[in-house]
């Protein structure tokens, strides 16, 4: 990580190729069983609009976004409460970081983390609050096209509690639990889900390698007081008139993510690192893309990155992504972490994303 010092790689402990072996396998068989499991069914589609709380499709975190979202084999850093909880648990103390992003459309998205270790289970545990707002908008109708002097706003946010354990020296698990919330206006909707991660350092010093699945959980369907209205089902009969009714919205799942990644850190010259990794992802609300970013590190002090995101999705239309930090060392192993990231959108044209952390 850009942030941490270099780890001394260790032989292996008994076991740890078997958990390799383990995530390979997961893997390749995502890869063989989705396609097949579309047999009989029309598969040349792409699921977008078809989950419910899209808003925990975008990633968190300046440093990650900035490397093209290539971040489930990361590890020691906040931003792995969303994509791989495992890698939690390479923090060595407390840490807080807060993320603000110009997001689409004029909407701000806000991410806050906090993690701490503890001393059972060689274990982190850590809590996080994502939140989409859209800014007030005036209520619009047929009979009032410019305003009915009411205004209407719309709020997603997503609380997670998280624990990640060292199991090995060189592999950790990691768990989250969450609550989910939409709401536009007055209506709005609520569901729990779980993320799951690995993550673990191979023999080959520098190169780790991780797999989460995220969202797994319960559906969302909207109520609220404009679902309520009174109608007249049988105009002929004028017995039978304003009967009140309340509506009902279907139910839609969560943007499942599985995500595996590799990581290649490595030092070029005395003072110069360098970063590398590559993410597949499999996300039940689009078609299967990949990530890479790379980062380049100059005293432990100031990095510059770039990356690509959703190369071979269908009908991407964000890619590109630039980027860098600072990692500032305030006394002994204290430090105040500045990171920035810009990202094309095409048409859409670009988000950029601001991270403060803190590292004790």
């Amino acid at each position: 990580m850009s942030a941490m010092s270099t780890s001394r790689y260790r032989r292996p402990l008994p076991g740890t190729y078997f958990h390799a072996a383990l995530l390979s396998c997961v893997a390749i068989c995502t890869a063989l069983v989705a396609p097949a499991s579309g047999q009989g069914f029309v598969t040349d589609v792409s699921n977008r609009g078809t989950v419910a709380a899209a808003f925990l499709e975008i990633g968190v975190g300046a440093r990650s976004e900035a490397m093209g979202g290539a971040y489930a084999s990361a590890e020691g850093r906040m931003e792995g409460i969303y994509w791989n909880p495992a890698g939690l648990a390479y923090m060595e103390g407390l840490g807080a970081t807060f993320s603000h992003a110009d997001w689409l459309a004029d909407t701000d998205f806000d991410f806050f983390a906090i993690a701490t270790p503890i001393p059972v289970f060689n274990a982190v545990v850590a809590g996080s609050l994502v939140a989409l707002s859209v800014p007030e908008q005036p209520v619009r109708t047929v009979e009032s096209p410019e305003g009915t002097g009411e205004f209407y706003d719309a709020q997603d946010f997503a609380v997670t509690l998280s624990l990640s354990s060292r199991i090995m020296e060189s592999f950790s698990v990691g768990l989250s639990g969450k609550y989910v919330s939409q709401r536009i206006w007055t209506e709005e909707g609520s569901a729990l889900a779980l993320d799951v991660g690995v993550f673990y350092r191979t023999p080959v010093p520098g190169l780790s390698i991780g797999s989460s699945i995220s969202n797994f959980g319960s559906d969302i369907s909207l109520s609220g007081r404009n679902l309520t209205s009174v109608i007249d089902p049988d105009l002929t009969n004028r017995g039978i008139e304003n009967i009140p009714v309340d509506l009902r919205t279907d139910a839609n799942t969560l943007p499942q993510i599985f995500r595996f990644g590799m990581n290649y850190r490595s030092q070029i010259m005395a003072r110069t690192s360098f970063e590398t990794a590559v993410n597949l992802m499999h996300p039940t609300g689009s078609t299967e893309s990949m990530n890479v970013g790379a980062e380049l590190g100059f005293n432990n002090f100031l990095y510059l990155r770039g990356g690509y995101q959703n190369a071979f999705e269908r009908d991407s239309i964000n890619g590109l992504t630039l980027g860098g930090g600072l990692d500032i060392l305030l006394r002994s192993r204290n430090r105040l972490v500045l990171d920035y990231a810009w990202s094309d959108w095409g048409v859409l044209q670009s988000a950029n994303r601001f991270s403060l952390g803190i590292y004790l």
